[in-house]
């Protein structure tokens, strides 16, 4: 029974990348991390230690900073399809690639009521996120296919009452209690693949498209009122697709951050929901995809490479 080598890929994780734009006296910055991966013909350098064929990662690394400032983009998706579409056209053994972003924000300081031109506060936990994968031609007369997924993650979000959590299976080992008025808060992470890949025009429209997704998000959340987080994440999701019609589907990762009514009886206090204790572990972990029925095969899309995006 032989022994072969399987699927391998190798690249540059997480180079961080800070690009201000200076070409007037009002500053922009971008903050990223970047990672990229390649795959292709590269049996040599595992089997042999044959590394003719093999780009080194800091080649990867120093491509990544060159892009940032000698190509333009506008938004985050399309400087990872720039990228990736590099490494597959122009480095003679990849046939695929993918780039993975991270972009952290900031926000202006105020000065006497204004914003101050080159100085910002850093904004969070959330971070906006991007995923493009690349793939060589078919054949000869097929070009480059890529896949593009956008998304969010660590958007820490709650509400106070609209939650109710009831009828629920139960066991010998069920002690929960049902609960007709709680609270409801998480940590959403959301990745949205796009329709038609780089067939399509997308330009300034990925930048659109992330703040539509993110209000919807948001917007969904706050009203509709919950019987159980697997509706919300639904209803979210749901509500994305129908305001943005370019997404093929929408992967929601939701962590349960539990808020338990803290026990003040014992001190003669009567707690109406008012004091919580705030428990971080363990927690209920939903995950919901959210489909058009006719979507595009999702092909590579998903194939993480960091896990961070």
């Amino acid at each position: 029974m032989a022994i072969v080598l399987g699927p391998n890929r190798y690249g540059k994780a997480e180079n961080r990348v800070v690009r201000i734009h200076r070409d007037t006296p009002r500053h922009e910055i971008v903050d990223l991390n970047v990672s990229t991966a390649l795959r292709g013909r590269f049996e040599a350098a595992h089997t042999v230690g044959d590394q003719s064929a093999v780009l080194p990662t800091d080649s990867q690394k120093q491509t990544v900073y060159a892009y940032a400032k000698d190509k333009a983009w506008t938004s985050i998706e399309e400087y990872g399809l720039v990228l990736a579409r590099h490494f597959v056209e122009d480095v003679e053994p990849v046939d695929s690639a993918r780039v993975e972003i991270e972009q952290f924000a900031w926000e202006r300081v105020l000065v006497d009521g204004s914003e101050h031109d080159h100085t910002w506060v850093r904004r969070g936990p959330e971070v906006r996120t991007a995923a493009v994968t690349v793939a060589g031609p078919a054949g000869p007369d097929d070009a480059p296919r890529a896949w593009i997924v956008g998304g969010i993650k660590d958007l820490t979000i709650l509400k106070s009452t609209g939650s109710e959590f009831h009828g629920f299976l139960q066991d010998p080992y069920t002690v929960l209690e049902p609960a007709s008025d709680r609270m409801m808060a998480t940590s959403l992470d959301a990745r949205w693949r796009f329709s038609g890949g780089d067939d399509a025009d997308w330009d300034a429209e990925w930048n659109a498209a992330y703040a539509t997704v993110r209000q919807t998000l948001v917007e969904t959340f706050a009203s509709l009122h919950s019987l159980a987080l697997q509706q919300t994440l639904y209803a979210m999701g749901r509500a994305a697709l129908e305001a943005c019609p370019q997404l093929a589907e929408i992967r929601l990762s939701a962590p349960n951050k539990h808020h338990f009514a803290y026990d003040l009886e014992r001190f003669g206090i009567e707690n109406k929901g008012e004091v919580f204790h705030a428990d971080d572990r363990p927690y209920g972990l939903i995950q919901a995809t959210v489909m058009h029925d006719d979507a595009e095969d999702a092909g590579p899309a998903w194939d993480s490479y960091t896990g961070l995006v």
